[in-house]
């Protein structure tokens, strides 16, 4: 996962700064409209009603207790938190999401970066199956039905055998996967696998759809992150090219004329396109937000930027 810089200019927090926010907003596709309404354009192709927010915990930056935590994040204006499996405390969480009322409806592997399924020596490899076999567990004991996976990274050697490999690691982790009834999502990252790192912005999805496919299974698809491939592509596009392998989303701001991350709702993602393609592919699901986070008010400009940027409001 690609974490941006968060900076710490706020979110339309005042009538001056939304009219300064509107120029950013149209380069996204959007035009503000006043606090907390979105443009009838937004609305009419907007995601209301088939997209639900939910965010990493690390981005809650609240202190306290799990289950003040997770109180803060539903006050926010969150649906849902994804916690890190495995390391989670299953009976801590229960209690947090019994007091909050806030479900967990997802996690994301601990260990993928580090121990990976694309790793040349097989003990190592034989790890990562038993991390993501244990998340497939932790997820399914705390009502959540995704695990995020990175599959791995292009230096473990050359495309086609660290294809196979993962291909094969992963593959063993289905069957329990169908038995618990819990989704393993692969996120598009910056692993230097499955895409051109050193490529332009005209790339195209086709080898994801291609990898997801060759695992063959209804309970593995993508949890497609918006903002981490702005930078290679159109995101719309890549929407309508892996259309039903889109389980969940994730999303961060990306500008790429300047090449750097920017807040969900600036930078110059086209917002417009992605909200009409997911309509396209009748996406119903979760978005995940993956940014620095902060305090609860930060939470809530994160929440806000969501439902302007997909049309939730």
């Amino acid at each position: 996962m690609n974490t941006p810089r968060n900076n710490r200019r706020s979110f339309l927090q005042t009538s001056a700064m939304a009219m300064a926010a509107g120029a950013t907003l149209s380069s996204a596709g959007l035009t503000y409209a006043g606090p907390g309404q979105a443009t009838a354009a937004v609305a009419e192709n907007g995601l209301k009603g088939r997209l639900w927010k939910t965010l990493k915990i690390g981005m809650v930056r609240v202190p306290g207790t799990l289950t003040e935590k997770f109180q803060a994040a539903k006050a926010a204006g969150f649906d849902g938190i994804e916690l890190n499996a495995p390391g989670m405390d299953v009976a801590e969480t229960r209690l947090a999401i019994a007091e909050s009322g806030l479900p967990v409806d997802g996690t994301v592997n601990s260990d993928h970066w580090n121990i990976r399924h694309t790793d040349p020596s097989a003990d190592v490899r034989a790890k990562a199956l038993e991390s993501l076999r244990s998340a497939i567990r932790d997820t399914h004991a705390v009502g959540g039905h995704s695990v995020l996976l990175v599959v791995g990274h292009g230096k473990d050697g050359p495309e086609d055998e660290i294809w196979k490999r993962s291909i094969e690691n992963i593959s063993q982790a289905i069957p329990l996967a169908a038995q618990l009834g819990i989704q393993i999502v692969i996120e598009n990252v910056w692993n230097h696998f499955l895409y051109n790192h050193e490529g332009d912005h005209t790339q195209t999805a086709e080898k994801y759809v291609r990898y997801v496919d060759e695992l063959n299974s209804p309970w593995v698809g993508m949890q497609f992150d918006i903002g981490n491939h702005w930078k290679y592509g159109s995101m719309g596009d890549w929407i309508r090219q892996l259309g039903r392998r889109v389980y969940k989303l994730d999303i961060k701001g990306y500008h790429r004329a300047n090449d750097e991350w920017a807040r969900i709702s600036e930078g110059d993602i086209d917002y417009a396109d992605v909200r009409k393609a997911l309509l396209e592919i009748n996406f119903y699901g979760w978005c995940a937000a993956e940014v620095s986070g902060g305090d609860a008010d930060e939470l809530k400009r994160i929440a806000g930027e969501m439902d302007l940027v997909f049309g939730l409001v």
